[in-house]
């Protein structure tokens, strides 16, 4: 009997101590089955790592990146799809750049899609794809503005779909990450399993957010080098526009009997909205222009070129230099913004007598220097600028204007970028010092007096930055 009761009592310690074997065993098994799931985990990221890395020295497209990011994400964590949306040039939408092909709807869904989507899944897969999202409404656009990243167990439970129209499709859970980078928003990735895939652990949402962050800076890079990439290539069309641009200014001063005339050009930007040219006009008779174009960049410049070439088509073939101003307005009015105009002085040197036949089209005066008594004078004749009006009252108003310059006198157009620079304080260079340089070096002939203008404008700028194109054409009566 004791040795009965001895046996029994071994078989149940035996017993329990299987039972706690069989325990540790499973446990082991667990924890060997965990550890395994984590090193796949942890081994996917690295690999993610590296293709995110490869993807930026490669410059890869945004929307290589993007599928890049989202389909890399998803092998991560072993989710069933994913989608990455980025904010549109105004910051207040969410553009869908890439979404994979099994990725639940993380976004509402109209009732008229729906029913579509039903008959056709292509349907519903056409809408995810091009359907931009506030940034601050829905699930996205809470998480969004909520700056942090979110675990959703039931997409469809989220409080960001008020109006129940995210009911469609299976149970999903999410996790969504905001996408920052250089304190600047970028979008929103996130990445989704139905519930028969089983549930996100907390080690996923560790790794998903560390592999958001990774994503946002690989985004941020590619974005900030595609800026630069286009701020290259639009300075180097810009560059182009004003070879161009340079080409159609005077390459040299042009021989005219019983005058020496000479012009600078310097544009504040790579454009300018001014220009200057002198031209043959037969049978002794010369013109010469200075025009300033308001605004600046390309357009200016476009405007300045057609102006250009438009005078040039019609001065040859009337005399009277009003008309052939009242006919470029009447050509260029039609293309003309109404918040550009063209302010121009045009003036036509008849023979070598000294005489002169001028035209303002409401441009800056001119400055005339009498050698005689060293005197400096505006010549300010009456004039509408082009592009103002289609034409009777700009013909009303301009008219001709005759002059005459004896041996020694200089006249001198110029731009509104003269006498409007300013100094490191503010203040404008004004008509006042641009008369008083003028005078100090006419009396030297057309190229001294632009050279004193330039020096003594140079002298009171004083490094501080141009705000306009400068412009100076300066006609000497030998």
């Amino acid at each position: 009997m004791e040795h009965l009761l001895l046996y029994s009592l071994l078989a149940l310690i035996l017993s329990g101590l299987a039972v706690a074997l069989v325990r540790k065993r499973r446990e082991l098994t667990s924890k060997r089955a965990e550890l395994s799931a984590f090193e796949g985990e942890e081994h996917r990221m690295f690999a993610f790592l590296h293709d995110l890395g490869a993807a930026i020295d490669s410059n890869t497209t945004m929307t290589g990146l993007s599928r890049l990011i989202v389909d890399g994400v998803d092998r991560v964590v072993a989710a069933r799809g994913g989608a990455l949306y980025l904010l549109d040039d105004s910051r207040t939408r969410l553009q869908p750049k890439y979404l994979s092909a099994e990725c639940p709807p993380l976004i509402s869904i109209p009732q008229d899609v729906r029913e579509r989507a039903a008959k056709d899944p292509r349907a519903l897969e056409s809408y995810l794809r091009l359907t931009q999202v506030a940034s601050d409404e829905g699930m996205l656009g809470a998480i969004h503005s909520s700056g942090e990243a979110q675990f959703v167990p039931e997409v469809k439970a989220h409080p960001g779909f008020r109006d129940g129209a995210i009911h469609f499709g299976p149970d999903t859970m999410a996790l969504i990450a905001p996408l920052r980078h250089g304190g600047k928003d970028l979008g929103i990735l996130a990445v989704s399993r139905i519930r028969e895939d089983g549930a996100f652990t907390a080690n996923d949402f560790a790794v998903f957010r560390s592999v958001a962050e990774q994503s946002a800076f690989a985004i941020g890079s590619a974005l900030v080098h595609r800026e630069a990439s286009e701020k290259r290539q639009m300075e180097g069309e810009l560059r182009n526009a004003r070879e161009v641009q340079r080409v159609l200014l005077p390459q040299g001063d042009p021989v005219v009997p019983g005058y020496r005339i000479s012009g600078t050009n310097q544009p504040a930007r790579i454009i300018s909205g001014d220009y200057y040219d002198h031209f043959d006009l037969g049978d002794g008779r010369h013109g010469v222009v200075i025009a300033d174009v308001s605004g600046k960049g390309v357009a200016a410049g476009l405007l300045m070129a057609m102006c250009r070439s438009v005078l040039r088509s019609v001065a040859a073939v009337h005399e009277n230099p009003a008309e052939a101003l009242a006919l470029v307005n009447r050509q260029l009015f039609p293309d003309i913004r109404e918040d550009m105009f063209i302010s121009l002085f045009y003036a036509v040197i008849e023979g070598d007598g000294g005489t002169m036949r001028v035209v303002r089209a409401g441009h800056d005066p001119a400055l005339i220097y009498r050698a005689a008594d060293k005197s400096v004078t505006l010549l300010k004749p009456p004039g509408l600028a082009l592009g103002i009006d289609d034409g009777d009252v700009f013909e009303r108003v301009t008219k001709v204007h005759e002059i005459h310059l004896a041996p020694g006198d200089c006249l001198l157009f110029h731009t509104d970028g003269v006498k409007e620079a300013v100094d490191a304080a503010g203040e404008e260079f004004g008509m006042d010092r641009l008369r008083d340089a003028f005078r100090e070096g006419a009396a030297r002939g057309a190229e001294a007096s632009i050279r004193a203008v330039e020096r003594e404008l140079s002298r009171f700028a004083a490094g501080a930055p141009q705000m306009d194109d400068v412009t100076l054409v300066a006609i000497e009566k030998r």
